[in-house]
């Protein structure tokens, strides 16, 4: 009789090294998702920025307009007047009511400040802003330097102004 020695051949993964890969994607998966976190954060904040610029460049136009057509030394009728024309009739924006404005944009005089409405949205071109519940813009007219400023009610870490966000990003 032959005796046929037989060898246990184990061929697979030990228990050792599966637990060593998993220790290794786990610490991959938390290094990933740690850096990709703040990746995602400073993209949202691009985008605010880009659609509060692309806001801004197009209130522009209506500034220049609007100050063109005042004049050197209006009186408030007519200013008042240019003012409806050039943001109301033209650029399709409402204008703010009081008690209207966030206490936390730091505006006292709302002469001046108007909301971008889905209509101005649309006939400026920028109907692929997409804005989330109860997020506005608010614009906010000079036509003494001819400057607009931007705001937007949801902000970033406490800052809702265009100036205010690009200083402290």
């Amino acid at each position: 009789m032959d005796i046929k020695i037989v060898k246990n051949k184990t061929n697979g993964v030990t228990l050792i090294v599966l637990s060593i890969t998993i220790v290794i994607l786990i610490s991959l998966a938390g290094i990933v998702l740690y850096y990709s976190k703040d990746t995602i954060k400073m993209a949202q904040i691009e985008e605010l920025k880009t659609n509060m610029l692309l806001i801004q460049a197009k209130a522009r136009e209506y500034v220049e307009d609007a100050s063109f057509k005042m004049g050197i030394n209006p009186d408030e009728e007519k200013k008042a007047n240019v003012r409806n024309e050039a943001y109301v009739i033209n650029a399709k924006l409402k204008k703010v009511e009081e008690n209207e404005v966030p206490s936390n944009f730091g505006i006292t005089d709302i002469t001046t400040c108007y909301w971008l409405t889905p209509e101005a949205q649309s006939s400026w071109g920028l109907d692929k802003i997409k804005l989330a519940e109860n997020e506005k813009y608010l614009i906010k007219f000079d036509e003494t330097n001819v400057t607009v400023e931007v705001y937007n009610t949801q902000g970033y870490d406490g800052n809702y102004s265009l100036t205010a966000i690009e200083n402290n990003v």
